[in-house]
């Protein structure tokens, strides 16, 4: 059968990306692979080799790509990766930007230019050493591809938006729609339902397998999360500790799939957790009816496109909440009015600890209460500075860090490390740690000051199994200390943790 990718004894030439052991693969025609391993296990070095990222020394990676005409690897494979899901590795960008329209560039692509140019760039290929009637056959075929693209991601409704505008799903959905329309051979997808509601990861799914028969295409994906294997998988590639071991049919692989067990943060932990002191000087204020946050008839819009319209919420001291709702349908824009990151929110009814929003406190009178993960901080942190700094930066709500924090505050910051169980990487710069380790610092940044009020938006993207129940026994011990407030978005149910008693769903507005 066919080798679509081989691998011989692979060893990259720069020593600081090489695997323990060479790399010794093959994927032949019809095998749909999963690359799985924990976080840090060398998935994404893997990745890299595969698509030549990271050239070998004598043995390169020998491609088969037939039936297509074109010859390149850059050409074959499309690769969308776990930052790509938040958008481009844009500098410019900063986490409120999506909410600071006035603040967006006029040039500033749209949705629109951006998949006009992915399906134009395709155009001087197609037809190559065609017949007339294949070309038109062929154009045919990939204009009803774009049309059912664009329908099942409801694109049409998003193509006049600033790309920097979307939501995190909803970007998720932009990256796969432009990575399809050039027509790769190999599609390698990066952790590729994790910010997409239930509804739409079966059309995805649903979607992969219409292309997997009628387009010849060959799906590689990369995951951390083994429920997230679906039913088109044929084999997988179990990558751990740096180390490719052998591929395996998927039966074989489930079948010897070790059960994540639960207790994983260890009763030392939990009661160190529990036993932290409340700080007098953070004690947050309540209304008459103890409520630390009031939105009423909230209504936000961008142009003519409403995300929320008279939405009513109370959320009383204590309360854990889990905030739920299709992509696009305001969760995000609702947690940054919370925090302060919106400017709309000073035109809306909105009480917070007490005091109605614009009474003259400032941003970061607000944020000191306020402990906060979410796809857009990940997004904007392309700061390449040692883990301590990322988490320490929690203490003043900065990207970056700006404030040499004293020898007392490391320490705390190493302790939530500890916690994490990430305070060996302490010195390793973010942007050398993988997804799943910068997610880790990230939250253990959100904990480092202990909140009153913890809002977590998909706190267990990209995480492997061992780390999602970590995180979550955190939140739980967390969430049990006395008037701890915490409001949870995640598009999977079996995230919540079981202290969460509250839900609000919000609907998108057509």
């Amino acid at each position: 059968m066919q080798k679509v990718i081989e691998i011989v004894d692979g060893v990259t030439r720069h020593p600081l990306y090489r695997m323990k052991e060479p790399v010794n693969l093959c994927i032949r025609k019809g095998e749909q692979t999963a690359i799985v391993g924990e976080n840090g296990s060398g998935k994404t070095r893997l990745i890299d080799i595969i698509t030549g990222r990271y050239p070998l020394l004598m043995n390169e990676v020998n491609y088969d790509f037939s039936p297509s005409l074109l010859k390149l690897a850059s050409e074959n494979i499309k690769y969308i990766s776990f930052r790509d899901s938040y958008g481009d590795t844009d500098t410019g960008y900063y986490y409120q930007q999506r909410w600071n329209q006035h603040d967006i560039d006029e040039n500033t692509p749209t949705v629109r230019a951006l998949l006009d140019k992915a399906y134009a760039s395709i155009e001087k290929h197609v037809g190559y050493g065609l017949t007339d009637e294949e070309k038109e056959s062929a154009q045919l075929q990939r204009v009803a591809l774009r049309e059912k693209l664009y329908t099942m991601f409801h694109l049409d409704d998003l193509l006049d938006e600033y790309i920097i505008s979307l939501s995190s799903g909803e970007m998720r959905k932009f990256q796969l729609t432009k990575a399809m329309l050039s027509a790769p051979r190999i599609l390698i997808l990066d952790n590729p339902y994790i910010g997409l509601d239930a509804n739409t990861r079966e059309q995805l799914n649903g979607l992969l397998q219409t292309l997997i028969k009628g387009m010849d295409l060959q799906v590689i994906l990369v995951l951390s999360k083994t429920n997230d294997i679906p039913s088109f998988i044929t084999h997988i590639i179990p990558v751990k500790d740096i180390i490719v071991l052998p591929k395996v049919k998927k039966e074989n692989y489930i079948q010897q799939a070790s059960i994540v067990r639960t207790d994983l943060l260890s009763e030392e932990k939990k009661n160190r957790i529990l036993a932290l002191p409340q700080n007098p000087d953070k004690q947050i204020c309540t209304d008459e009816e103890n409520n630390i946050l009031l939105f009423n008839k909230i209504n936000i819009s961008y142009g003519n496109r409403h995300i929320l319209k008279n939405l009513d919420w109370a959320v009383k001291k204590g309360e854990k909440w889990a905030l739920h709702g299709e992509n696009g349908a305001g969760k995000s824009t609702l947690l940054s009015l919370v925090c302060a990151d919106n400017p709309q929110g000073y035109a809306c009814h909105i009480e917070l600890f007490g005091k109605k929003r614009g009474s003259g406190e400032s941003i970061w009178d607000i944020k000191k209460y306020i402990g906060y993960v979410s796809p857009e901080m990940h997004r904007s942190y392309l700061k390449d500075i040692p883990a301590i700094d990322i988490v320490a930066s929690g203490l003043n709500d900065t990207v970056g860090l700006y404030v040499r924090p004293k020898q007392e505050q490391y320490a705390i910051c190493e302790w939530w490390m500890d916690i994490f169980g990430i305070v060996a990487l302490k010195e390793r710069t973010f942007l050398t740690l993988s997804s799943g380790e910068q997610r880790l610092c990230l939250l253990a940044r959100a904990f480092v000051k202990d909140p009153e009020l913890l809002i977590l938006d998909e706190p267990l993207h990209g995480l492997d199994d061992h780390n999602r129940q970590l995180v979550k026994e955190i939140i739980t011990t967390f969430g049990q200390r006395k008037d701890k407030t915490i409001i949870m978005v995640t598009h999977y149910e079996e995230e919540l943790p079981q202290i969460f008693n509250h839900k609000i769903y919000l609907h998108k507005n057509k």
